[in-house]
């Protein structure tokens, strides 16, 4: 059977999809994108934004079109919030903690075929250990591996304590493991994610009674135990970072990348928002990073529009984001979310002055990557390549492709994306390339040399 998966959101979420699609390749399932027909459609759907509501909606209605005979899924976050209004465009709906599950509910016979809504299941679930059942690396270089889930933190504006509630970490020798079986199948790079990948906690070692191993400890023994080429994390606080934690960056190993959420450049609206530091704190972990590795790149995300943000704070956001020197930042405006406090607040942003200010940040972000990667004009860096362009790439511009034109994409340690010519595949080789030309989404390369290792 064809099984065909959506997935939108955050890495974590990406991370569940592609375990997921492991498991149902392993059991002899044909997977095809999601734009195909296919007997099976499965959205693992994001509800952080109206947005991604609304996408997952719009998907799940493509999928029936494609094939009103197909047996349509919706699991995930919205799914977790909203069953109910899922199950008017779902066959199934099916929660976040069953998730890791639906391999059996596609399979299990005894399920009834009309539509409804699955609140649970009489599977056997279990937090400390999530089957791992990676796929083969011909289609990616890149392998997002979950290490923590959940999140009770106190953001006025979230609603991801809501529909991930339950805060775990899962064991050090099984993400070791996993690690071990992605280098095996070929993936040269792994990026650790979760919901809140720095409060990483695992109590147990290998059967070990010693004390309990945080991320720190974790990235060494990874960086110890396996053969993987590079290794990357997510999203991290400002309060996660210090010289010590930094210092594991002298094995080249470690991506040169830190993403740190910042949310608003004002100290009064981080206030109303809640979050967990002041932006002289945010400041310090900036000015850290850059001491010890000037190369490295920050990126953060930026929320416009927050209830009650007025022009002058909005300045404030704006002229704290131009003078940190981000490599990228991720904009978006403020979208209520059902039964969160900011929902609720006074002093709501009229759409039309979120557009304005969204459309400042986004301006503000292309010439902040400008500046960040133009840095390292006529420098040589390692490149790990993904894949060949297609022909309707429009970073190809006036080259134009077609398979076997030999135009690639790929990403530096510290996360600047370049484009190169090469009469070879370079798809999932790591070779040095020397920058020579900014582009809006990234960098022109020139191969160094053309005998990957």
């Amino acid at each position: 059977m064809r099984v065909a998966f959506y997935t939108l959101g955050c890495k974590l979420n990406q991370a569940e999809t592609e375990s997921l699609v492991g498991r149902f390749s392993q059991s002899g399932f044909q997977l095809v994108s999601p734009n195909d027909v296919a007997d099976i459609y499965i959205a693992n759907t994001c509800t952080v934004t109206h947005i991604a509501d609304r996408k997952s909606r719009h998907w799940l209605r493509l999928a029936k079109r494609r094939n009103p005979q197909a047996l349509i899924i919706a699991t995930g976050c919205y799914a977790q919030r909203s069953p109910q209004e899922l199950a008017q465009l779902a066959d199934f709906v099916v929660d976040n903690k069953e998730k890791e599950h639906l391999l059996e509910i596609v399979t299990n016979p005894s399920l009834p075929t009309s539509s409804f809504v699955l609140e649970r299941t009489p599977l056997r679930h279990c937090e400390r250990s999530e089957a791992i059942l990676p796929i083969a690396a011909a289609s990616r270089t890149r392998s997002l591996i979950k290490i923590q889930n959940g999140c009770h933190g106190p953001c006025t504006y979230c609603i991801v304590p809501r529909v991930r509630p339950r805060e775990y970490s899962l064991p050090a020798a099984q993400i070791i493991d996993e690690v071990k079986q992605k280098v095996a199948l070929g993936y040269k790079e792994v990026v650790l994610t979760g919901t809140k990948v720095g409060s990483y906690k695992d109590a147990v070692l290998s059967g070990s009674e010693g004390p309990s191993i945080d991320l720190k400890q974790l990235v060494q023994r990874i960086l110890h135990d396996t053969d993987i080429k590079r290794l990357r994390l997510s999203s991290l606080q400002p309060s996660e970072i210090s010289p010590e934690f930094l210092a594991l960056w002298h094995d080249e190993r470690l991506c040169r990348h830190f993403h740190l959420a910042l949310q608003s450049g004002s100290e009064t609206v981080l206030q109303r928002m809640k979050r967990s530091y002041s932006l002289d704190q945010y400041q310090t972990t900036i000015d850290l990073i850059k001491e010890m590795m000037p190369d490295a790149a920050i990126t953060t995300d930026i929320m416009v529009g927050f209830p009650g943000e007025t022009d002058a704070e909005f300045e404030q956001s704006y002229s704290f984001c131009q003078q940190a020197g981000f490599a990228n930042i991720h904009v978006f405006p403020f979208s209520p979310r059902p039964q969160t406090a900011a929902a609720r607040m006074p002093g709501q942003i009229e759409d039309k002055v979120k557009k304005q200010r969204n459309q400042r940040m986004l301006e503000l972000s292309r010439s902040s990557r400008r500046r960040f990667c133009e840095q390292f004009l006529g420098q040589t860096m390692p490149v790990l390549w993904e894949k060949e362009m297609p022909t309707s790439a429009s970073i190809l511009g006036e080259v134009g492709t077609s398979p076997g034109s030999g135009v690639h994409s790929g990403l530096t340690s510290n996360y600047i994306r370049v484009f190169a010519r090469s009469k070879k595949s370079l798809t999932n080789e790591i070779t040095p390339v020397k920058l020579i030309e900014f582009h809006d989404q990234g960098m022109w390369g020139e191969i160094v040399d053309e005998n990957p290792g």
